[in-house]
Protein backbone atom coordinates (compact mmCIF):
# COMPACT_ATOMS: atom_id res chain seq x y z
CA UNK A 1 0.00 0.00 0.00
CA UNK A 2 1.26 3.49 -0.84
CA UNK A 3 1.97 5.83 1.70
CA UNK A 4 2.76 8.74 -0.41
CA UNK A 5 2.02 12.62 0.95
CA UNK A 6 0.42 14.75 -1.20
CA UNK A 7 3.24 17.93 -0.50
CA UNK A 8 2.79 21.11 1.00
CA UNK A 9 2.06 24.28 -0.93
CA UNK A 10 3.04 27.19 1.56
CA UNK A 11 3.06 29.44 -1.54
CA UNK A 12 -0.11 28.50 -2.77
CA UNK A 13 -3.07 29.69 -0.24
CA UNK A 14 -6.21 27.25 0.28
CA UNK A 15 -9.12 27.87 -2.04
CA UNK A 16 -10.94 28.56 1.02
CA UNK A 17 -8.72 30.76 3.02
CA UNK A 18 -9.15 33.11 0.62
CA UNK A 19 -13.03 33.42 0.78
CA UNK A 20 -14.69 36.09 3.04
CA UNK A 21 -17.37 37.91 4.05
CA UNK A 22 -20.67 36.84 2.17
CA UNK A 23 -22.72 33.61 1.20
CA UNK A 24 -23.72 33.06 -2.36
CA UNK A 25 -27.34 35.14 -3.07
CA UNK A 26 -29.13 33.12 -4.40
CA UNK A 27 -29.35 29.15 -5.52
CA UNK A 28 -26.89 27.28 -8.15
CA UNK A 29 -27.82 26.38 -11.24
CA UNK A 30 -26.24 24.19 -13.69
CA UNK A 31 -24.27 25.96 -16.10
CA UNK A 32 -24.31 25.19 -20.20
CA UNK A 33 -24.62 21.36 -20.93
CA UNK A 34 -25.48 19.09 -17.79
CA UNK A 35 -22.00 16.47 -17.89
CA UNK A 36 -22.11 13.05 -18.54
CA UNK A 37 -21.52 11.54 -15.53
CA UNK A 38 -22.99 8.53 -12.88
CA UNK A 39 -27.25 8.65 -11.94
CA UNK A 40 -25.64 8.85 -8.45
CA UNK A 41 -23.40 11.79 -8.92
CA UNK A 42 -26.28 13.34 -10.72
CA UNK A 43 -28.84 12.76 -7.67
CA UNK A 44 -25.97 14.25 -5.50
CA UNK A 45 -26.13 17.37 -7.71
CA UNK A 46 -29.66 17.65 -7.59
CA UNK A 47 -29.90 17.04 -3.87
CA UNK A 48 -27.24 20.15 -3.05
CA UNK A 49 -29.52 22.65 -5.89
CA UNK A 50 -32.45 22.01 -4.01
CA UNK A 51 -30.66 23.10 -0.43
CA UNK A 52 -29.86 25.55 -2.37
CA UNK A 53 -33.15 26.61 -3.89
CA UNK A 54 -34.67 26.64 -0.16
CA UNK A 55 -32.19 27.56 2.46
CA UNK A 56 -31.75 31.15 3.04
CA UNK A 57 -28.91 32.70 1.58
CA UNK A 58 -27.36 33.93 5.24
CA UNK A 59 -27.79 30.13 6.82
CA UNK A 60 -24.39 28.82 7.81
CA UNK A 61 -25.33 25.47 6.06
CA UNK A 62 -26.37 27.33 2.91
CA UNK A 63 -22.87 29.13 2.32
CA UNK A 64 -21.35 25.50 3.40
CA UNK A 65 -23.35 23.95 0.36
CA UNK A 66 -22.62 26.69 -1.82
CA UNK A 67 -19.18 25.81 -1.90
CA UNK A 68 -19.99 21.96 -2.08
CA UNK A 69 -22.30 22.27 -4.76
CA UNK A 70 -19.25 24.43 -7.06
CA UNK A 71 -16.71 21.59 -6.04
CA UNK A 72 -19.16 18.57 -7.11
CA UNK A 73 -20.09 20.67 -10.55
CA UNK A 74 -16.29 20.58 -11.45
CA UNK A 75 -16.01 17.01 -10.30
CA UNK A 76 -19.00 15.71 -12.51
CA UNK A 77 -17.07 17.80 -15.34
CA UNK A 78 -14.07 16.00 -14.51
CA UNK A 79 -15.84 12.79 -14.08
CA UNK A 80 -17.57 13.44 -18.09
CA UNK A 81 -14.37 13.91 -19.56
CA UNK A 82 -12.34 11.81 -18.80
CA UNK A 83 -10.67 13.34 -16.04
CA UNK A 84 -9.87 10.25 -13.45
CA UNK A 85 -7.60 7.12 -13.41
CA UNK A 86 -11.29 5.45 -12.59
CA UNK A 87 -14.45 7.10 -13.08
CA UNK A 88 -16.63 4.52 -11.45
CA UNK A 89 -14.86 4.27 -8.85
CA UNK A 90 -13.96 8.14 -8.34
CA UNK A 91 -17.93 8.34 -8.82
CA UNK A 92 -18.36 6.07 -5.93
CA UNK A 93 -16.57 7.96 -3.37
CA UNK A 94 -18.08 11.17 -4.39
CA UNK A 95 -21.64 9.70 -3.97
CA UNK A 96 -20.79 8.17 -0.36
CA UNK A 97 -18.91 11.28 0.68
CA UNK A 98 -21.95 13.33 -0.20
CA UNK A 99 -23.96 11.04 1.52
CA UNK A 100 -22.62 11.72 4.71
CA UNK A 101 -23.11 15.34 4.51
CA UNK A 102 -26.88 15.11 3.59
CA UNK A 103 -27.23 12.19 6.26
CA UNK A 104 -26.28 15.38 8.95
CA UNK A 105 -28.57 17.37 6.89
CA UNK A 106 -31.87 15.02 7.50
CA UNK A 107 -30.49 14.06 11.01
CA UNK A 108 -30.72 17.24 12.10
CA UNK A 109 -34.26 18.24 10.21
CA UNK A 110 -35.98 15.14 12.10
CA UNK A 111 -34.82 16.30 15.22
CA UNK A 112 -31.60 13.96 15.51
CA UNK A 113 -28.07 14.91 16.71
CA UNK A 114 -26.23 14.52 13.85
CA UNK A 115 -22.69 13.87 13.84
CA UNK A 116 -20.14 15.47 16.67
CA UNK A 117 -18.32 16.98 13.86
CA UNK A 118 -21.46 18.38 12.08
CA UNK A 119 -22.94 19.54 15.51
CA UNK A 120 -21.13 23.60 15.17
CA UNK A 121 -22.37 24.15 12.33
CA UNK A 122 -25.99 23.10 12.98
CA UNK A 123 -25.92 24.89 15.86
CA UNK A 124 -24.43 28.25 15.24
CA UNK A 125 -25.72 28.26 11.87
CA UNK A 126 -27.80 31.54 12.74
CA UNK A 127 -25.55 33.23 15.03
CA UNK A 128 -25.20 36.98 13.73
CA UNK A 129 -21.92 36.78 15.08
CA UNK A 130 -20.45 34.14 13.01
CA UNK A 131 -19.08 35.34 9.69
CA UNK A 132 -20.19 33.05 6.35
CA UNK A 133 -16.35 32.56 5.99
CA UNK A 134 -16.65 30.94 9.12
CA UNK A 135 -19.37 28.75 8.38
CA UNK A 136 -17.85 27.27 5.37
CA UNK A 137 -14.65 26.54 7.03
CA UNK A 138 -16.81 24.72 9.22
CA UNK A 139 -18.35 22.66 7.04
CA UNK A 140 -15.48 21.74 5.27
CA UNK A 141 -13.79 20.86 8.03
CA UNK A 142 -16.77 18.60 9.43
CA UNK A 143 -16.45 16.93 5.77
CA UNK A 144 -12.94 16.63 5.06
CA UNK A 145 -11.69 15.87 8.23
CA UNK A 146 -14.42 13.21 9.25
CA UNK A 147 -16.83 12.33 6.54
CA UNK A 148 -13.80 11.94 4.06
CA UNK A 149 -11.93 9.25 5.86
CA UNK A 150 -15.35 7.25 6.20
CA UNK A 151 -16.34 7.71 2.78
CA UNK A 152 -13.23 6.01 1.22
CA UNK A 153 -13.55 3.25 3.96
CA UNK A 154 -17.36 3.02 2.24
CA UNK A 155 -16.00 2.57 -1.07
CA UNK A 156 -13.56 0.60 -0.40
CA UNK A 157 -15.68 -2.31 1.09
CA UNK A 158 -18.56 -1.47 -1.93
CA UNK A 159 -15.96 -2.11 -4.54
CA UNK A 160 -13.92 -4.74 -2.48
CA UNK A 161 -10.86 -2.55 -3.17
CA UNK A 162 -8.04 -1.29 -0.82
CA UNK A 163 -7.65 2.34 -0.23
CA UNK A 164 -4.40 2.56 -2.39
CA UNK A 165 -6.30 1.65 -5.27
CA UNK A 166 -8.74 5.08 -4.77
CA UNK A 167 -5.56 7.31 -3.66
CA UNK A 168 -4.17 8.54 -7.60
CA UNK A 169 -8.03 9.72 -8.11
CA UNK A 170 -8.12 11.57 -4.44
CA UNK A 171 -5.01 13.18 -5.34
CA UNK A 172 -6.58 14.40 -8.29
CA UNK A 173 -10.07 15.53 -6.55
CA UNK A 174 -7.14 18.05 -4.19
CA UNK A 175 -5.84 19.51 -7.45
CA UNK A 176 -9.28 20.12 -8.52
CA UNK A 177 -10.23 21.81 -5.27
CA UNK A 178 -6.89 24.14 -6.01
CA UNK A 179 -7.72 25.31 -9.15
CA UNK A 180 -11.23 26.32 -8.20
CA UNK A 181 -9.75 29.05 -5.24
CA UNK A 182 -11.07 31.77 -7.66
CA UNK A 183 -14.77 30.44 -8.33
CA UNK A 184 -15.18 29.88 -4.65
CA UNK A 185 -13.29 33.17 -3.79
CA UNK A 186 -15.99 34.98 -6.08
CA UNK A 187 -18.80 33.09 -4.42
CA UNK A 188 -17.99 34.14 -0.88
CA UNK A 189 -16.63 37.67 -1.38
CA UNK A 190 -17.55 39.79 -4.44
CA UNK A 191 -14.81 42.41 -3.27
CA UNK A 192 -12.09 43.61 -1.85
CA UNK A 193 -10.26 40.13 -0.11
CA UNK A 194 -7.50 41.08 1.61
CA UNK A 195 -8.14 41.33 5.44
CA UNK A 196 -7.26 43.30 8.19
CA UNK A 197 -4.20 41.90 9.65
CA UNK A 198 -5.60 42.65 13.44
CA UNK A 199 -8.96 41.12 12.44
CA UNK A 200 -9.95 38.04 13.80
CA UNK A 201 -11.23 36.20 11.22
CA UNK A 202 -7.35 36.76 9.94
CA UNK A 203 -6.20 34.54 12.46
CA UNK A 204 -9.25 32.03 12.15
CA UNK A 205 -8.47 31.39 8.99
CA UNK A 206 -4.57 30.87 9.23
CA UNK A 207 -5.32 28.40 11.31
CA UNK A 208 -7.04 25.49 9.40
CA UNK A 209 -5.06 23.95 6.37
CA UNK A 210 -7.43 21.96 3.32
CA UNK A 211 -4.29 19.96 2.13
CA UNK A 212 -3.82 19.01 5.90
CA UNK A 213 -6.85 18.07 6.83
CA UNK A 214 -6.69 16.33 3.69
CA UNK A 215 -3.86 14.73 4.77
CA UNK A 216 -5.29 13.50 7.94
CA UNK A 217 -8.03 12.38 6.48
CA UNK A 218 -5.92 10.16 4.07
CA UNK A 219 -4.32 8.56 7.17
CA UNK A 220 -7.22 8.31 9.00
CA UNK A 221 -8.98 5.96 6.23
CA UNK A 222 -5.68 3.95 6.29
CA UNK A 223 -5.56 3.24 10.09
CA UNK A 224 -9.42 2.80 10.17
CA UNK A 225 -9.07 0.13 7.15
CA UNK A 226 -6.31 -1.60 8.97
CA UNK A 227 -7.97 -2.36 11.82
CA UNK A 228 -11.48 -2.90 10.12
CA UNK A 229 -11.61 -6.31 11.33
CA UNK A 230 -11.13 -5.14 15.26
CA UNK A 231 -14.80 -3.48 15.48
CA UNK A 232 -14.19 -2.46 19.34
CA UNK A 233 -10.88 -0.48 18.08
CA UNK A 234 -12.46 0.57 14.72
CA UNK A 235 -15.48 2.19 16.38
CA UNK A 236 -13.53 4.16 19.09
CA UNK A 237 -11.14 5.53 16.40
CA UNK A 238 -14.15 6.40 14.66
CA UNK A 239 -15.51 8.55 17.91
CA UNK A 240 -12.48 10.18 18.74
CA UNK A 241 -12.10 11.29 15.05
CA UNK A 242 -15.44 12.64 15.15
CA UNK A 243 -14.91 14.28 18.64
CA UNK A 244 -11.93 16.31 17.51
CA UNK A 245 -12.74 17.09 14.27
CA UNK A 246 -15.71 18.78 15.90
CA UNK A 247 -14.26 20.81 18.08
CA UNK A 248 -11.81 22.62 15.69
CA UNK A 249 -15.27 23.23 14.36
CA UNK A 250 -16.56 24.79 17.44
CA UNK A 251 -13.34 27.06 17.73
CA UNK A 252 -13.89 28.08 13.98
CA UNK A 253 -17.35 29.23 14.72
CA UNK A 254 -16.17 31.62 17.40
CA UNK A 255 -18.56 34.22 17.02
CA UNK A 256 -16.45 37.93 16.63
CA UNK A 257 -17.23 41.32 16.96
CA UNK A 258 -18.99 42.99 13.88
Amino acid sequence: MTTTRRPSRPDRPSPITGLAARPPTGPHTATGTEPATTPGVAGVLARMRTLAATLPAEDGVAVFNGVYLAVTEAVAHRLGDGGFQDPAAAGELDLRFARRYFDAVDATAAGRRPPACWRPLFQLRRHPGVRPLQFALAGINAHIGHDLALAVLDTCRALECEPAALEADFERVGALLTSLEERIREQLMPGPDVLDVADPLTHLIGSWSLDKARDGAWVAARALWSVRRLPEVAEELTERLDAGVGLVGRMLLTPLPG
